[in-house]
């Protein structure tokens, strides 16, 4: 039987195998083809065991069976057995995230646990955009935005949030730069209230009143990669203070 160091013990162990079944699969490994009774005699596998580990290992994808009386086992290239096992964590992981959230995040929500931090900072603009269309699809009544960078990327991703924020009844306030493409302003202008400035200074969402995104960088393409997230309610008080000032101020927009 092949001897094996710890380091890949451990590590086949950590890969989810049991003392018997590296037993098994490194005997395999010198062999072209064992019968269950000779794989016990090779590993001291007891024999009442052997077909159960046999199993599992197959289970896994660490092993093969050839048909015959009796049955003969073969092992699958490590390669192969690791991607297999990859495959298997996935699933396994996959399924009991889902459990965890079907059963804990309700919980959560019902309790209104917040993370402790009231500030956040958001670095890039995927991680910005993501935000902001996070704060869009979970506005339930009242949604305010000053966009001087709106094009026609951004109004479809969030295009969706609005309209279903506008069908259940709620309000939709946009301010736009009054250099916007036109073509957005009126797609816009068909489902929500928007209104145009000459000057806009940044740009920021705030969302029911408790959710609030400022964006507080942009480079020379206008592209944005620096913002601040936060659900305290005095800093959302103060953006909605600011974002009706300059929407009294602002122009409702003309139809061409």
């Amino acid at each position: 039987m092949i001897e094996i160091d710890e380091r890949l013990r451990q590590a086949l162990h950590n890969l989810g195998l049991t003392d018997y079944e590296i037993r098994v699969y490194v005997a395999l490994l010198g062999r072209e083809g064992m019968t269950a009774n000779q794989i016990s005699e090779e590993t001291s596998v007891p024999y009442s065991k052997i077909y159960e580990v046999l199993d599992s290992l197959e289970k896994k994808g660490w092993i093969g069976t050839e048909g015959g009386r009796p049955a003969k086992y073969h092992p699958k290239s490590p390669a192969t057995a690791l991607e297999a096992n990859r495959m298997r964590v996935e699933k396994e992981l996959k399924e009991n995230e889902n459990i965890v959230l079907s059963e804990l995040l309700p919980i959560y929500e019902k309790m209104g646990t917040r993370e402790k931090h009231d500030i956040w900072i958001l670095r890039g603009e995927v991680n910005i955009l993501s935000k902001i269309k996070s704060v869009f699809t979970n506005c339930e009544e009242e949604l305010q935005a000053a966009s001087p960078w709106m094009n026609m990327d951004l109004l479809n991703l969030l295009l969706p949030s609005i309209a279903s924020i506008v069908g259940r009844g709620g309000r939709v306030q946009i301010l736009l730069s009054s250099r916007c493409d036109y073509r957005v302003v009126k797609k816009l202008n068909e489902i929500a209230e928007v209104r145009l400035r000459d000057q806009m200074f940044g740009g920021g969402i705030i969302a029911d009143s408790r959710e609030v995104v400022l964006i507080l960088g942009e480079d020379e393409s206008n592209s944005f990669n620096l913002a601040i997230w936060s659900e305290h309610v005095g800093l959302a008080r103060l953006a909605k203070i600011y974002f009706e000032h300059l929407w009294r101020d602002a122009e409702p927009v003309k139809p061409k």
